[in-house]
């Protein structure tokens, strides 16, 4: 770890604690659900960046460098994840190692790109999702709300930023840009931020100053630059964006946590091309309220709010109340979502047939070798 990493990771901040980690989100519960580790002789720390088989985590005594070997199960949903509470060896242990860590109260997790679909969570324990939006590009509505269902699955409270308000002067017209975004986000706080200028830092600031957040955005939504405005200083790199069209190059390519100097933690993330859902049909429901709320309405309680008679959510569209790119979108992301917990299933069936033929041969053999023994 470099030395400006380790300065940004010192547990002794500036703000009095009753307890080092304090300003990482260590509290009595953690302190609890630790105990018996402790008793082994363990030490508690949060895992603050994983790479290559190790991973650096913060514990009272200051940074360490740990090996994942105990914490990298084939379940990629299982494989300890930047913000993670976790149980390492004392020191004078070499190698040091993670031995487990604690169970996650939230994670962030979507679905991976790859034909197999599996899940990869991104961050753990979070209490805040920010998705960071540019205001260089035109709004997709439809990809932020796919982000807000994310958000809101992972147990945190989703906070949309509009990054690069600067780039929209006209006052009337960024007020516009944040109804919109309001519109498709039910539920949850939109800021327009300008990094550069310093204009909304502080607001932001304050939202995020009680707990652990995760910065998530596609490439070039300026989530670098936010970062570094929210820590007061450059600790992520910044490249700048393409003027053709708008989008930008990787400056984050691992999961960092970083202490901020107005309390709270950040967990940056790589720029997300993907954003596939998993398993989030609770996420869904919270993002498109109303039209759950209109479907309760609907005079078959399985309507598909496609052409049955007596439909809430179609007679909405109909009369303007409900905006039909808001349905398209909603229907969308349902049939995603549908697809992926049957693969999921199918997965879960075919591994439970595998245990039982395995249990099955190793019975078989056992048998074998008994009556082998009684002859």
């Amino acid at each position: 770890m470099s030395s400006s990493s380790s300065s940004s990771l010192s547990p002794f901040s500036s703000r009095d604690s009753s307890h080092p980690l304090a300003p990482y989100g260590w509290d009595a519960d953690w302190e609890a659900e630790f105990a018996p580790y402790a008793a082994q002789g363990l030490v508690p720390g949060r895992v603050v960046r994983v790479d290559r088989g190790q991973c650096d985590v913060i514990t009272a005594d200051g940074a360490v460098r740990a090996d994942t070997e105990f914490v990298t199960p084939r379940d990629p949903l299982k494989v300890v994840c930047t913000g993670d509470w976790v149980a390492v060896d004392a020191d004078g242990a070499d190698p040091r190692y993670v031995q487990l860590y604690l169970p996650r109260r939230t994670s962030f997790v979507r679905s991976t790109s790859s034909k197999r679909s599996e899940g990869q969570i991104l961050a753990a324990n979070v209490d805040h999702s920010i998705i960071a939006v540019s205001l260089a590009a035109e709004l997709d509505l439809a990809r932020i709300e796919r982000f807000l269902a994310l958000g809101w699955e992972s147990g945190g409270q989703p906070v949309v930023v509009l990054t690069k308000a600067d780039l929209v002067p006209d006052a009337v017209t960024l007020g516009h840009l944040v109804e919109d975004v309001e519109t498709a986000a039910p539920g949850v706080q939109v800021l327009p931020v300008s990094a550069t200028a310093g204009d909304g830092v502080d607001v932001l600031a304050a939202v995020v100053s009680g707990g652990t957040s995760v910065l998530l955005g596609q490439s070039g939504a300026g989530k670098s630059t936010l970062a570094n405005a929210l820590a007061g200083a450059d600790i992520m790199e910044v490249q700048a964006i393409r003027d053709v069209d708008g989008k930008g190059r990787h400056t984050t390519t691992t999961r960092n946590l970083v202490l901020l100097p107005g309390g709270g933690v950040l967990i940056d993330t790589p720029g997300l091309r993907g954003v596939g859902l998993w398993d989030a049909e609770s996420g869904v429901g919270q993002v498109f309220s109303e039209i759950e709320e209109l479907a309760a309405r609907c005079r078959f309680h399985d309507c598909a709010h496609d052409a049955e008679p007596g439909c809430a959510v179609l007679a909405a569209v109909e009369d303007g109340t409900l905006p039909e790119r808001r349905l398209d979108s909603y229907r969308k992301l349902i049939r995603e979502n549908q697809r992926i917990v049957a693969k999921t299933d199918a997965r879960a069936r075919a591994e439970l047939r595998r245990q039982w033929r395995l249990r099955g041969a190793e019975g078989r053999a056992a048998m074998e070798a008994k009556r082998g023994r009684v002859r």
